[in-house]
């Protein structure tokens, strides 16, 4: 049996976690449309993987629902309502992580140094492994991005990139699987 390096993703025990990608946000964002994309990949590969998907909203009351293109890819997973920055302040999105028995996350969202961060952040101090996904999260401007990439990486995040974190995932060519995944990233 071949050893893997624990920064390389597995699917096994993994979740997607889709943070705040909301109608009043994602216009606001650097870089929307490169993140919008790189989360819908995501999303849509998932599914070949069995890795469940769950996703949070921040006060959609004020800040609005999922944006269409990325709730028209979710399939059945659930919104889990917050008020506050981190998705673990949601009891019932920590209580569904745990019932869930997945032990790494694989972080996709804005704001990078607000929600983003403090989500990666509870995640390391709760003993999950964390992927974040750089080119599916944002911030509202660049600067920012870069500090709440900089803060969870020093917290012991992976910092990765989808097609890295997908051809993690599928380890090898050859299989129905990797077709699948060739029909996404092409």
């Amino acid at each position: 049996m071949v050893m893997t390096h624990h920064a390389i993703l597995s699917r096994k025990n993994s979740a997607l976690v889709v943070i705040d990608y909301q109608d009043k946000l994602v216009p606001m964002v650097w870089r929307s449309n490169e993140i919008l994309e790189r989360a819908r990949l995501m999303m849509q590969a998932a599914p070949i993987y069995n890795i469940p998907i769950f996703i949070t909203e921040h006060y959609p009351r004020g800040l609005g629902k999922t944006v269409h293109e990325i709730s028209e890819v979710l399939g059945d997973a659930r919104a889990f309502e917050k008020v506050v920055f981190s998705a673990f302040g949601s009891d019932e999105f920590t209580q569904a992580l745990k019932q869930s028995k997945v032990e790494t996350l694989v972080i996709t969202g804005i704001e990078s140094h607000i929600c983003v961060s403090q989500t990666v952040h509870d995640a390391i101090q709760r003993g999950y492994g964390v992927h974040v996904i750089s080119d599916a999260i944002s911030s509202r401007n660049e600067l920012d991005h870069w500090v709440g990439i900089g803060k969870m990486k020093e917290a012991g995040a992976v910092i990765t990139s989808s097609e890295t974190a997908l051809y993690e995932i599928q380890k090898q060519a050859g299989n129905s699987e990797f077709k699948e995944l060739l029909k996404l990233v092409k």
